[in-house]
């Protein structure tokens, strides 16, 4: 979807329009990629994580693991690691989870809330950043999918 150092950027104006770009994600995934998910509470990031996962072929309900920090999907085409490091204290828990397993393994990563273990992100990995706009209605989000290189 995306070449080095590009810049993907859309509009969504429903959840399902959010739902639908995460699922074409979803099923343009490669193994190993890692995406991290920035964006305030409440502006869709469960919803595009919902699409990820059906694009995979995931058909258990999705839900954002805020606090068991890693939720595993195994049964879709890639192995599918949902984490929500919101609450985590230290980078180190990160080791305890088998966080380098996942992001170095053959499955699809996403990540919310990264920016809080920058440190310790591959060296290459794709930022969605969701933001809503109340000027241009309620359901309007801006989603921006950029390649990162640490």
């Amino acid at each position: 979807m995306l070449e080095m150092n590009e810049l993907y950027e859309c509009e969504s104006f429903s959840p399902k329009d959010t739902f639908a770009l995460g699922e074409r994600i979803g099923r343009e995934a490669k193994p190993g990629e890692v995406y991290t998910l920035i964006g305030d509470l409440g502006v869709g990031k469960t919803v595009f994580t919902q699409g990820v996962a059906k694009g995979l072929g995931i058909e258990e309900p999705v839900s954002s693991p805020t606090f068991t920090i890693l939720q595993s999907y195994e049964e879709g085409r890639l192995p599918f690691y949902h984490f929500d490091v919101y609450r985590i204290g230290d980078v180190e828990e990160m080791e305890e989870i088998g966080f380098e397993d996942c992001i170095y393994g053959q499955g699809l990563c996403l990540i919310e809330w990264a920016n809080l273990i920058e440190e310790i992100l591959p060296e290459e990995y794709i930022q969605v950043t969701i933001e809503k706009d109340l000027a241009k209605g309620f359901d309007y989000r801006r989603i921006t999918l950029e390649k990162k290189k640490r």
